[in-house]
């Protein structure tokens, strides 16, 4: 099997599964005060540091949730109804069209069902968001703005936003500012502390870690408020009995991830270099998708026209090559890309994509196993073509 979708997730590092089993059974919760409590908590409060160490970042500021998912709806609507709680003239929220929906369907919950008004930013044809985009976001007045999120590098395509140079915009309006970084510690030096962020989403499973933890850096003068409210624990923004085991795990795969990037960017990026040129001979009219030059080291993404996504994925899968579609399936039904679509994609191209990302673990057999199924998988996919969609596409 050639596992070419590390952006979805990638396997536990061998030390991450050793860390955890060695806590599996083992009483302890971090919240009680005898002996195996105050052990748990030990453990727990070493591992923020780690990941504070691996995250440029004060231990402080480390706020362990149940994954990325949790940790951008704490980001977003948490920081958003403090804000307008503060100050009811702050009540927009400034986000782009090509965001995780990890972010993207909280924001429109925010303004559907609480009465917030959104701006949508429209990227660059790379899916990048500029600082004159912002800037135009803002608008002449932008004292009614709460909160400005924007994604570090874009799960789909790879591109990577300037953050650093996007929160320069706000700063001087003094507005709240979160970025849902999942996709970017394993690839990217991302150092909280330069980017200007006042929040920062991360997951344990992109970089080695288990599933079902991540955490939200929250910068000491921000103020969040809580989606879940019991124990009071993680300064009161994330109530609930602390998972020390993996915990444990996220903490030790972030580290040894963190310490062997250099070689493992170098490495990666080499391969997906060569994996790129031959899919291009393979099919030369193909388009690639994102940046050239501001991507994630690991990231391929491409519109296969005339083949629908799906097809393509279901055909490789078949031959043991996995990867996925750059569109969501609601109830079984394909929907073209919403990331392609904000970037000025038309529907057809949408719905013909593929997205390859390597990981650590990668190697040129995984690449010529995706060469080797790939002619086959198009020439039957574009006989099957792409049929026209009944429902509407979902857009920004």
């Amino acid at each position: 099997m050639a596992y070419l979708d590390h952006a979805a997730t990638t396997p536990m590092l061998p030390e991450a599964v050793a860390a955890m089993t060695e806590l599996l059974g083992k009483p302890g919760n971090p919240s009680s005060l005898h002996a195996s409590g105050r052990k748990a908590r030990r453990l727990v409060e070493e591992s923020r540091e780690r990941v504070a160490r691996s995250l440029g970042c004060s231990s402080a500021e480390v706020v362990f949730t149940a994954g990325g998912t949790e940790a951008n709806n704490i980001g977003v609507k948490g920081i958003a109804w403090d804000q307008r709680n503060r100050d009811p003239r702050r009540n927009r929220i400034i986000t782009s069209a090509v965001e995780h929906h990890a972010v993207m369907d909280p924001v429109r919950w925010l303004g559907e069902s609480e009465g917030f008004e959104v701006t949508w930013v429209k990227p660059d044809s790379f899916g990048q968001i500029t600082p004159d985009a912002l800037r135009s976001a803002l608008g002449e007045d932008p004292t009614d703005v709460g909160l400005v999120s924007i994604i570090l590098a874009n799960n789909e395509v790879g591109t990577i936003n300037d953050i650093a140079a996007l929160t320069a915009v706000t700063r001087e309006f003094g507005i709240r500012f979160h970025t849902d970084a999942v996709q970017a510690p394993a690839w990217l030096e991302v150092n909280f502390s330069q980017l200007g962020v006042c929040a920062m989403s991360v997951s344990g499973h992109k970089v080695g870690g288990p599933h079902g933890i991540g955490a939200l850096v929250i910068s000491r003068d921000c103020h969040v408020t809580p989606l879940i409210h019991g124990g009071g624990q993680e300064r009161d923004v994330r109530s609930g009995t602390l998972d020390a085991p993996a915990i444990v795990g996220f903490a030790t795969a972030l580290e040894i991830t963190s310490a062997r990037k250099v070689e493992t960017v170098a490495r990666v990026s080499a391969l997906r270099d060569d994996l790129v040129r031959r899919v291009r001979e393979i099919a030369p009219d193909a388009i690639y998708n994102g940046s050239v030059t501001d991507r994630l080291a690991n990231n391929a993404h491409f519109v296969f026209p005339g083949c629908l996504g799906d097809s393509l994925l279901m055909l490789l899968d078949a031959q043991g090559v996995e990867c996925s579609v750059g569109s969501a399936c609601s109830a079984g039904v394909p929907q073209p890309s919403h990331v392609l679509l904000g970037m000025g994609a038309d529907e057809d191209a949408a719905r013909s994509t593929l997205r390859f990302t390597l990981g650590p673990d990668s190697t040129q057999a995984d690449v010529d196993a995706l060469i080797n199924a790939l002619p086959s998988a198009i020439d039957r996919a574009k006989r099957a073509g792409v049929p026209k969609i009944t429902t509407a596409p979902v857009r920004v």
